[in-house]
């Protein structure tokens, strides 16, 4: 014996159902913002690569995830970094919207695990390049100078405290010219604008810390994630990547002595 048929309802449903359902069919419709940079020069920035991850060269003035602005940002363009695999990395770690150079990117679950480790464990070496205003207090020396992060309806920002976390990092004297020194930072801790509170804390900001030292109009921040050591495997020597100056960093440098 057949069983009930199922009819079409003799009315059509409320035109609230209509305009849910339309505004759903615009969301899906809706185009992706087109990426910040272009599939040809994301992938000129990449420094390295392999099967379990890629290291870019960062440009500065570009946050590196979405934020409370909704601002373009570096994720938007990792799409084109897929190199044959099915998703798109991921972010192992962090760099100031600012700050330009070496960037390091999981290209799967397990690769970022495994960094997360690493970094989390402070068996990574960074290398940073600023160039400051002013003399440096010493050829080369220790910035040990704790943080705080505050918060304010302004905004956030970060001081020297002696309230909350150790902050450690190491410096060294690269080159020097008028009035600007050239410094290499290696940081053993890895706080919220930690070089550039540091630096400025010591009476050398960094040029163009819009936050911390002297706006100038139209002059970018001097700082730069110049090189990383990654011990990725125990069988295996550890990974170094260097990223190159950024071209709006030259000037400064070759002032100092840079010879690039």
């Amino acid at each position: 014996m057949a069983g009930p048929v199922n009819r079409l309802p003799d009315r059509e449903p409320p035109a609230r159902s209509d305009r849910r359902a339309s505004r759903r069919l615009a969301v899906q419709k809706t185009p992706k913002r087109k990426p910040p940079l272009s599939a040809a020069e994301i992938q000129a920035r990449v420094l390295y690569r392999d099967g379990l991850i890629l290291v870019i060269d960062k440009p500065a003035g570009l946050a590196v995830h979405a934020g409370p602005s909704k601002a373009p940002n570096l994720e938007e363009c990792f799409d084109d970094l897929r190199y044959g695999l099915p998703r798109p990395p991921a972010l192992a770690h962090r760099l100031d919207a600012d700050t330009s150079g070496v960037l390091v990117l999981g290209r799967h679950p397990k690769a970022l695990s495994k960094l997360g480790r690493l970094f989390s464990g402070r068996d990574t070496e960074k290398t940073y390049w600023a160039v400051v205003q002013g003399i440096s207090p010493a050829e080369e020396g220790t910035f040990d100078w704790p943080l705080l992060k505050l918060n304010t309806k302004s905004g956030w920002s970060v001081k020297v405290s002696d309230k909350v976390q150790t902050a450690i990092t190491r410096y060294r004297v690269l080159g020097r010219g008028p009035d600007m020194t050239w410094l290499e930072l290696k940081p053993e801790t890895g706080r919220t604008h930690q070089i550039r509170v540091h630096c400025a804390h010591a009476g050398c900001p960094v040029i163009g810390d819009r936050l911390y030292g002297k706006a100038e109009p139209g002059r970018q921040l001097h700082l730069q994630s110049h090189a990383i050591v990654l011990p990725l495997s125990k069988s295996k020597p550890a990974i170094r990547v260097e990223a190159p100056p950024p071209e709006h960093m030259l000037a400064a440098l070759r002032a100092c002595g840079y010879q690039g």
